[in-house]
């Protein structure tokens, strides 16, 4: 990798979101799609800092240049979006549904299982743990750059009304997403070794990744709706329309799942199963994913990222 005409430089933002008039559910009468999305807000705090702590170990490794400064601006960006993110678990709070059970074992899985020594004692050497957890990193980052090239173009979401702060975090973050989506594989890449094992060992990352991903994330959806603290709704009429009912639980279904799908409220399951695939052939680079320069002009227009900028310029000139 050598810095030439056409390289890319990733840079971390600042930006501010206010969340008072957020509502619950934020896409309005779709408790489903609306918590399916909320995973990502018990997912990605602990699993970003998780990816910072990872290459940080892993920095002493590069010897190149160019991409010691990628993934030094990939470690500020996913600072950053943990930070973003963890105040939606906040603003959650405020709205009465908790989510310290379902993120401690969050936090677990990464400062345990996946922490800088290997669990339970095995008996795996350091390079070998610290490139393996590089592959579930980069195999993690196969997933997030679809989801953002998804939410750019979810055209369902601004149909169904969906909450604009909640759709600009979900959009900055996605695009942001797309504009790295080379540096966690570029470094695997660099760090993981040569030729057959370096590509097992990538293999392996995905294996492990996409299973644990979709379980976390249905887990993730069923705990949310089950503790959601809105009023309840008895079904739906003819109309397809949730009426007013009784008050009882939530339940994740694949009926509910399925039909925010086809409202584009929520990624087809063949958009993202179709990224594992991809992911395994051997001449695979996350280059040939989704649009770079779709990903520039939303970070260029989000409304977070230009009020934050806005309040550094004012802060400069006062």
């Amino acid at each position: 990798m050598s810095e030439g005409e056409g390289h890319y430089a990733i840079v971390p933002r600042r930006v501010s979101f206010d969340w008072d008039s957020t509502p619950l559910h934020w896409i309005p009468d779709e408790p489903t799609a609306t918590h399916v999305i909320n995973v990502l807000h018990l997912l990605l705090p602990a699993g970003e800092r998780w990816f910072v702590k990872v290459f940080k170990e892993a920095l002493p490794l590069v010897g190149d240049p160019v991409l010691l400064k990628d993934v030094k601006g990939f470690m500020g960006q996913e600072a950053t979006h943990s930070v973003q993110h963890a105040h939606v678990l906040d603003h959650l709070a405020a709205k009465g549904l908790r989510t310290e059970p379902y993120t401690r074992y969050v936090d677990l899985l990464f400062d345990r299982l996946l922490g800088e020594r290997p669990p339970l004692g095995a008996p795996i050497a350091a390079q070998e743990w610290l490139r393996f957890r590089l592959a579930v990193i980069a195999a993690i980052e196969q997933f997030t750059a679809v989801l953002g090239n998804w939410v750019l173009d979810a055209d369902g979401l601004d149909e169904a009304g969906s909450d604009p702060v909640m759709l600009d975090l979900l959009r900055w973050h996605g695009a942001e997403e797309v504009e790295h989506r080379s540096v966690a594989f570029d470094m695997y890449e660099h760090c993981g070794g040569e030729g057959l094992p370096r590509y097992t060992r990538r293999i392996a990352g995905m294996a492990v990744t996409a299973p644990v991903m979709l379980y976390l994330w249905v887990w993730g959806a069923a705990y949310l709706l089950r503790h959601d603290p809105s009023p309840r709704a008895s079904g739906r009429g003819a109309d397809g329309l949730r009426s007013p009912g009784p008050a009882g639980r939530l339940r994740y279904s694949l009926r509910e799942h399925n039909r925010a799908v086809r409202k584009g409220l929520l990624p087809t399951w063949k958009e993202i199963g179709a990224a594992v695939p991809r992911y395994l052939r051997r001449t695979y680079h996350p280059s040939q994913e989704s649009s770079l320069r779709k990903a520039v002009e939303y970070l260029a227009a989000s409304p977070a990222a230009r009020v934050a900028a806005g309040a550094i310029g004012r802060s400069a000139i006062a």
